[in-house]
């Protein structure tokens, strides 16, 4: 879903040609059939996919597929080395970046592109976030993360960020309760915006308990639409549907 970031966050579906905008189905019966297609990062039509919804040449082929991008520490662009396309990694790689901690869940650590990042906090559900560091390139911000997962979280509990069931935390305490954690030469990273970033989504009311509704156990499903939060649609009765994991699935959709 694309997202906006408003009071509350917008989102808007782009489904074919067509652009939802999704805020505007909430309290409406929705209504979703699998085609049992998917289309792939290389614009082809197939039956399956391998992994984060690419097909198996993509997924082991495309630079969009790399390795440094689900571990930027491994980015090697910087030092002119080749994953699987420099021009491709060295244009994705070498831009400035941050590493930021955020309350999604529970406090978390992550990383993503300085151009990206409200789109990155918003997708990930956050309440609230802080930029901790700002480097050049993704290996740098990759190196910050690497050496903050002993102390702090680097996924998102889902099931606590749709709940809205977790704790407050000092955002700024702890940016720098870690910060001090680092080496010497990562701390020449860490920023001075110490800005608390904060995001509401358009939720009627938070389950107290949540169910994944999935394609791959069944083909169609219908419910009346009680939010947004993340890339989650919300609905009745607890189930809740990731629609960034089905990016590419064919689908048809029925709004009652």
């Amino acid at each position: 879903m694309i997202t906006m970031h408003e009071n509350p966050v917008r989102y808007a579906l782009s489904i074919g040609d067509d652009i939802l905008q999704v805020n505007g189905l909430i309290n409406k019966q929705l209504e979703f059939y699998f085609s049992h297609k998917h289309f792939c990062y290389c614009d082809k039509i197939v039956d399956k996919v391998y992994r984060n919804n690419f097909c198996y040449d993509c997924y082991f082929n495309n630079p969009a597929a790399g390795d440094a991008i689900f571990r930027p520490e491994l980015s090697k662009a910087h030092l002119g080395i080749a994953d699987r396309d420099l021009e491709f990694e060295q244009r994705y790689q070498l831009q400035p970046h941050v590493v930021y901690l955020a309350n999604s869940g529970g406090l978390k650590v992550g990383v993503t592109r300085q151009a990206q990042k409200a789109t990155r906090w918003m997708d990930q559900g956050a309440n609230q976030t802080i930029v901790l560091a700002e480097t050049s390139n993704r290996h740098e911000a990759g190196l910050i993360e690497i050496a903050l997962k002993e102390h702090v979280a680097d996924k998102t509990n889902w099931r606590n960020m749709l709940t809205n069931n977790f704790d407050a935390v000092d955002l700024l305490a702890e940016k720098k309760r870690l910060a001090n954690l680092l080496s010497d030469d990562l701390q020449q990273f860490i920023s001075a915006n110490d800005e608390i970033f904060n995001f509401e989504y358009p939720v009627l009311e938070y389950p107290v308990k949540v169910s994944s509704l999935n394609f791959n156990k069944a083909d169609n499903f219908a419910g009346t639409l009680t939010g947004i939060k993340g890339q989650y649609l919300l609905f009745e009765n607890g189930a809740v549907f990731n629609v960034r994991s089905h990016e590419g699935y064919l689908v048809d959709l029925v709004v009652r």
